[in-house]
């Protein structure tokens, strides 16, 4: 939360002058921790953890906190809530995890390839925000070489850290353009980059093909 204020402070989308609001942080961590609660609500559990797909809640409370230039306007205020979040993602990850920039054109061995090319092989996970607590693990631990890598860099980490390392790295990765993300209504879809690439070139031919038919 703290590093989604650093941002937006910084971020070109938003005013300068006025500033972001010192509620910005309390407004989105109390939505933050009521979206957690609500999926414990949901799924009759007695506990739970604060996940990366909870950040959907914090959208609203963003939006709300900061003042926007013109540009910010015509982006429009909810989809530079999510370019903010996923900058703060991009910066902290490389405080944790290995650059996947550099990474990549390391000689030594990449530490992500073995989840990327599992990506590349036509597979996909989605995260939505109300999954069980096993539902969400059986996912995370579906893509090989996620929890392995979690083991090797933060050991002592906790069953419920793991898990959250597990979804932060997928959204590290989409962020570094090594992954494709899509938002779902209630969470979040990866994929592999390329294909998700060549869909959208397909999907537009298409479209234009229906133009021609109706004129």
């Amino acid at each position: 939360m703290e590093q989604i204020a650093f941002e937006a402070r910084t971020s070109e989308y938003v005013d300068k002058k006025s500033g972001v609001s010192a509620r910005l942080t309390i407004s989105a961590y109390e939505n933050l921790i009521s979206n957690a609660e609500r999926r414990m609500l949901i799924n009759g559990e007695k506990q739970t953890f604060v996940r990366i797909s909870d950040f959907l809640g914090v959208i609203p409370a963003v939006t709300g906190k900061v003042e926007l230039v013109y540009e910010g306007e015509q982006e429009g205020p909810a989809k530079v809530a999510n370019i903010l979040v996923g900058k703060a993602i991009r910066t902290l990850l490389t405080r944790y995890f290995p650059d996947p920039e550099k990474a990549k054109k390391s000689k030594s061995a990449n530490p992500y390839a073995e989840i990327i090319t599992w990506f590349g092989g036509g597979n996909t996970v989605s995260v939505e925000d109300d999954l069980s607590q096993s539902e969400y693990k059986k996912r995370l631990n579906d893509v090989p070489g996620l929890k392995a890598l979690i083991r090797d860099l933060h050991a002592r980490v906790t069953e419920n850290q793991q898990l959250l390392l597990m979804e932060f790295i997928l959204h590290g990765l989409a962020e570094y353009s090594q992954l494709s993300k899509g938002y779902l209504d209630n969470g979040f879809a990866f994929g592999d980059m390329f294909n998700s690439l060549f869909n959208v070139e397909f999907e537009d031919d298409d479209t234009e093909d229906n133009d021609d038919e109706r004129f």
